[in-house]
């Protein structure tokens, strides 16, 4: 199956970025990803708003917790508490095994919560699992009803 879609990443980690990159364009999907490093640019991009007022609404957001400016967790709930956002799917992808960290995350609407690997090729595997589950496997929402009810 060949799918467009629309990703969003949200790490300060350029080289994770980059990874995330990497492993996803290596599959048979195809779509555009973009990233920020801060969580007021994340929300920024979601809200369409300054730079981002022409952004396309992402179909996934991959989200770090650990973020400049704005933390993740405070990401996660502005996105959940919104009716024009709260249907985007996101992935909490974080390095931290926190129990508060993970707790947190699904109280605030998180769709899951992956640990970052230790190394490429189980970064690389968590990736095409990302994928495969979100693009092939989930039915996301249809992309234009954030003004349906």
């Amino acid at each position: 199956m060949n799918m467009t879609f629309h990703l969003l990443v949200v790490d300060d980690n350029p080289a994770d970025v980059s990874l995330v990159r990497e492993g996803m364009t290596a599959a048979a999907y195809s779509g555009k990803i973009e990233s920020v490093g801060d969580g007021m640019e994340a929300l920024a991009f979601l809200q369409k708003r300054g730079d981002f007022a022409n952004a396309a609404k992402p179909d996934l957001v991959i989200l770090d917790l650990n973020l400049p400016k704005r933390d993740g967790l405070a990401v996660l709930a502005a996105i959940k508490a919104g009716p024009e956002l709260r249907k985007i799917p996101v992935v909490v992808f974080s390095s931290s095994q926190l129990s508060r960290d993970i707790s947190r995350s699904y109280e605030l609407g998180a769709n899951c919560y992956i640990n970052k690997p230790g190394n490429l090729r189980d970064f690389f595997s968590t990736m095409r699992a990302i994928e495969q589950f979100w693009f092939s496997s989930a039915s996301l929402p249809p992309r234009g009803e954030e003004n349906r009810k």
